[in-house]
């Protein structure tokens, strides 16, 4: 892999595959660049794809300032040192919470015109910020305490893993690797703030966006989707049939080929 450094000088590594115009992909929780290789591996045929591991995961540097504001300002910070070593023109891609630090970059001015997004797991609506302020409260005091199984669990349980999945997991060869990930769960709850759609802050976005959700996600998920769409100046809403928050990559490559490969056309024809 390739390293780039973030303002802070924090290194961040990524990797390049494929040829065309530059396309940024940001991995959600517990998602590292060798997690995106699947979805990137499908788009590599029309875009030079590039996959990186976010601030303290796989190869980049670690997470010291656990989190919070300063976190987030450290992520965007990140993507925009790998945007601009992806090269002129890259367009970005966020899956779940590394929708919403796309979208928080995009609003503090990265300089991207075409954007897309799946689900980020925003919780609007009284009983979501509810939600959202208990699992933040519950994550942090598991993460202080040292408790990384616990806090995967927490993250799991609230994306829809049922109790008996969480258990064969626990098992399985994967589950050290997700434990040494945890800390970063901080970076993602961050990004989503108390869980609300930022429409005031997401309103200084300029770029042409694509919201995409999956026809079989929850009914609270599809509807942030369509409550983020209407906050964007320039978005549209896509949902795909039969996906759910895990979508298939062979399912979504095709819409992300369609979305970015035709306004790159229309932008460069203009």
């Amino acid at each position: 892999m390739d390293r780039t450094l973030s303002a802070d000088s924090t290194p961040i590594a990524y990797r390049r595959r494929g040829e065309g115009p530059p396309l940024v992909l940001v991995g959600g929780a517990l998602g590292t660049a060798a997690a995106d290789a699947p979805l990137a591996a499908l788009l590599a045929p029309r875009f030079t794809v590039v996959t990186y591991d976010r601030r303290g995961r796989g190869a980049s540097g670690a997470a010291e300032d656990g989190g919070g504001v300063a976190g987030v300002r450290r992520e965007i910070e990140d993507l925009a040192a790998v945007v601009t070593a992806a090269g002129p023109g890259a367009s970005v891609f966020g899956m779940s919470s590394g929708g919403a630090l796309a979208l928080e970059a995009a609003a503090a001015g990265l300089p991207v015109e075409l954007l897309a997004v799946y689900e980020p797991p925003y919780t609007p609506g009284a009983s979501g910020l509810l939600l959202k302020a208990r699992a933040s409260d519950r994550l942090h005091r598991l993460l202080a305490a040292g408790d990384r199984a616990g806090a995967v669990e927490l993250f799991l349980a609230a994306t829809g893993v049922d109790p008996a999945t969480v258990d064969r997991m626990r098992r399985a060869p994967l589950w050290p690797g997700l434990e040494a990930l945890a800390p970063t769960l901080a970076y993602d709850d961050a990004v989503l703030g108390d869980g609300a759609v930022p429409a005031e802050r997401l309103a200084a976005v300029t770029a042409r966006t694509l919201v995409v959700c999956g026809g079989f996600s929850s009914a609270r998920s599809r509807a942030a989707t369509r409550t983020l769409a209407e906050a964007l100046p320039r978005a549209r809403h896509r949902t795909l049939t039969g996906q759910t928050h895990e979508v298939a990559p062979q399912v979504l490559a095709p819409v992300l080929t369609d979305f970015f490969a035709r306004d790159v056309y229309v932008r460069q024809a203009s």
